[in-house]
């Protein structure tokens, strides 16, 4: 409360008051006229302004927020789904709610493999079998592993290899080893964290609302005109190159040939591809699982990858990334003892008992378990193309990957969201919300069980019968 008093020689507040004379324009904010005697024996009146809590103002330190994140559009998309699916619990709290949108696993992990992590549990309850830090690196056993199942053929050593909590959090690693003053490329549509972390780290300029990209951006549009590989003609030069094959969302593969003319455009730029591989193993067509097998990748790629969708790890979290030692700076110096470096002081390693859930995973047991969980999630995506093409729509992606991507032409993405949410229940993911090439696209995720993803099969085909 605020008091002005209308004579100076008041010193004692008497035993009674007025009562509030009125308000003014802000119904939360109050005056009351106080009546007090002075030394004189006279009285005089205080005003007094009652402001609500609402407005008082907080203590503010002297720390100026980061202007990068100032530039981001609203939330991440997959938390404001997620808080469109909350609101619609609200509205109906008895509906069965089917989701189909984020890719977040939904299968058991295998018994083998989560008998190994229950082991390694266990031991570290006893003397011999306790262990704390880890090397950052991830633990040799693993490296060697990963090296051997997934790069035999293709000259990566163990070394060469890093093992993370996950390829999400790698790229955000990778783009602290980049800075801030690097030029960057990114598919049309892709997955938000590549874009997302560019502004983050001051690589961008401001959001442009009138095409719904950020400057200093490259985006390479992918499209079915195209096959979903971009016209590389077309492509300004920049440092870095982020490319996922098999692409989120749009569920693409990308031929040898066309990765040959990726790793070409590269070299003839001076520029390092970031190659996301977390769905090699969904590829079925006699397509590249690697950027690795394409001759002279080595001297221009990275590649980050994950258990997440092939073990059903999206909660135990558990990557890797790999640089090959022939990755080397404009200086000549190597690629790989910097991100050692950010490792070393951002990160203190894998826990040790994802990493023997991620050892178990390359055993002949577990690469079969693997291969089965892998398997379901493709007899989804099969169920999910089938109705799609039944009811007239054209659908892509789906061979190669766990995602279909559904045209959906002339209507805004976020609006066709919010009719199948509303009407069938069931949640699915805006293609604007992977840039702006992905509007008229609609996501369905086949990471579902199976009578969920019959019943919203069903559901589309009440609705768009």
């Amino acid at each position: 409360m605020h008091c002005i008093q209308h004579n100076p020689s008041t010193t004692s507040l008497s035993s009674s008051a007025s009562s509030i004379h009125g308000q003014n324009k802000f119904s939360d904010i109050r005056t009351q006229s106080i009546s007090v005697r002075g030394r004189d024996g006279g009285r005089s009146m205080i005003k007094c302004i009652a402001t609500s809590s609402s407005e008082k103002t907080a203590y503010k330190t002297q720390v100026s927020r980061n202007e990068n994140l100032a530039k981001l559009q609203a939330g991440y998309l997959f938390p404001e789904i997620a808080r469109r699916r909350a609101a619609h619990l609200l509205k109906y709290p008895d509906a069965q709610v089917i989701s189909l949108g984020i890719g977040d696993t939904t299968e058991p992990i295998p018994q083998v493999i989560t008998t190994a992590m229950a082991e390694r549990s266990r031991a570290l309850s006893t003397v011999k079998g306790y262990s704390g830090y880890g090397a950052e690196q991830g633990e040799k056993p693993l490296r060697a592993a990963i090296a051997s199942n997934f790069y035999a053929d293709v000259g990566i050593e163990e070394d060469d290899i890093f093992v993370s909590d996950g390829a999400k959090s790698d790229i955000s690693r990778l783009q602290v080893l980049f800075g801030s003053k690097v030029t960057m490329a990114v598919q049309d549509p892709s997955y938000p964290a590549y874009v997302d972390s560019s502004v983050i780290m001051g690589q961008t300029g401001q959001f442009q609302k009138d095409v719904e990209k950020y400057g200093k951006i490259e985006y390479m549009r992918c499209n079915p005109e195209n096959g979903f590989f971009p016209d590389l003609s077309k492509v300004f030069r920049t440092d870095i190159i982020f490319f996922c094959s098999p692409n989120n969302p749009t569920g693409s593969a990308a031929s040898r040939e066309q990765l040959i003319k990726l790793v070409q455009f590269a070299k003839d730029n001076g520029s390092i591809i970031v190659y996301d591989s977390a769905y090699a193993m969904y590829v079925s067509e006699n397509k590249p699982r690697s950027i690795f097998e394409i001759p002279g990748a080595k001297e221009v790629a990275i590649e980050v990858s994950s258990f997440s969708k092939y073990a059903g790890f999206t909660g135990v979290r558990l990557g890797w990334t790999v640089i090959p030692k022939e990755l080397l700076y404009s200086d000549g110096f190597p690629v790989a003892k910097d991100f050692n470096r950010i490792v070393c002081t951002a990160f203190n390693g894998a826990s040790n008992i994802a990493q023997a859930g991620g050892l178990a995973c390359l055993s002949p047991e577990g690469i079969k378990a693997m291969q089965d969980v892998v398997g379901f999630y493709k007899e989804n995506t099969q169920i999910i193309m089938d109705t799609f093409n039944s009811l007239g729509f054209k659908v892509y992606g789906g061979t190669n990957a766990p995602y279909v991507w559904v045209h959906v032409p002339g209507q805004n993405s976020w609006d066709v969201f919010n009719e199948i949410l509303e009407k069938t229940h069931v949640v699915t993911t805006p293609g604007s919300g992977f840039g702006p090439g992905g509007e008229g696209f609609i996501r369905v995720s086949a990471f579902g069980n199976r009578n969920n993803v019959l019943e919203a099969c069903s559901r589309f085909k009440q609705l768009y019968k």
